[in-house]
């Protein structure tokens, strides 16, 4: 089935890949490149990004992170490992595998960006080259944790109680959701994707179950790659939203991130924090040079 209206030319489908069925966008030809969204959006958060890689030399994937969208996942557990990055990381390569690819370039923003660290860290022969956007290790923001980071990060604690989260967004997630998602900014389609995924009940309960998990299964990950010297062996680029407030917060991004690879650069997007909807043509600029593509190099 084709995705005309967002994504020209693109196929959609839904991929089993043993415990989720993953929706999934792709398109285009060449080097594979996966594309992983952050909450609360959807892969459509990528339609302005995704067709000007392809016309780099690309074939783009773009899933739908499980339970987001319109993937499905295992119901929650007590630990939260149905929804921790591992589990995720594990669905997005069950994808990749069954569109042909067993190595490709991969990047991921806000909440993707975990899954796409966790991706790299585990399975690094699969990973040529990984783009980090607007984030750092979730240990990295703990460890620094403090009354400012607090204030303006606080849904990530608030998201992790249990039930009272899902009672609040679900008396109206549209306008919970509303404040950052203008359709003209976003685009009419890919806002129209999102106001219909936050509108399901068990979408929302994923997405908190991402948050949950952050606190807990992720970091006692993230904490032993940390004990066990774990690094980014590929290279590795780091994109941050100069309208946002990690810079702000942290100082140089990737200053932070040399603690967690071996080859790392990165510099600031002009833009609030959806970067693929509100900058596009500089992120896929970025992207493409990063990972190498040319128009002549189509396979």
């Amino acid at each position: 089935m084709t995705d005309g209206e967002l994504f020209p030319g693109f196929t959609e489908e839904v991929v089993r890949t043993g415990a989720s069925d993953v929706f999934v966008r792709h398109g285009g030809s060449g080097p594979p490149v996966v594309l992983l969204h952050g909450h609360p959006r959807t892969s459509a958060t990528w339609h302005r990004v995704a067709p000007l890689l392809v016309e780099q030399g690309f074939t783009v994937i773009c899933p739908d992170l499980r339970g987001y969208g319109r993937s499905r996942g295992p119901a929650p557990t007590p630990d939260h490992s149905a929804h921790s990055k591992r589990a995720v990381a594990e669905d997005v390569r069950g994808v990749v595998r069954h569109l042909g690819h067993e190595r490709f370039h991969l990047a991921g923003h806000d909440r993707g960006s975990y899954v796409a660290l966790r991706l790299a860290l585990d399975s690094p022969e699969a990973v040529e080259r990984v783009a980090l956007l607007d984030c750092l290790p979730l240990t990295e923001h703990l460890r620094r944790a403090d009354a400012r980071f607090a204030t303006r990060w606080w849904h990530w604690f608030f998201f992790a109680q249990p039930d009272i989260p899902e009672r609040v967004i679900g008396a109206d997630p549209e306008a919970w959701y509303a404040p950052k998602a203008d359709p003209e900014t976003m685009g009419a389609a890919n806002h129209a994707e999102l106001v219909r995924a936050v509108h399901d009940p068990s979408v929302v309960r994923a997405m908190l179950e991402d948050y949950r998990a952050g606190l807990t299964i992720d970091r006692a990950h993230e904490e032993a790659d940390a004990a066990a010297g774990r690094r980014l062996r590929m290279p590795a680029l780091v994109l941050w939203s100069t309208r946002d407030d990690l810079e702000d917060l942290y100082g140089d991004p990737v200053r932070i991130w040399r603690d967690w690879a071996d080859d790392v650069r990165g510099h600031g997007i002009e833009s609030g924090h959806h970067m693929a909807e509100e900058a596009p043509a500089p992120l896929a600029a970025a992207l493409a040079a990063f990972f190498g593509a040319t128009p002549a190099a189509r396979t």
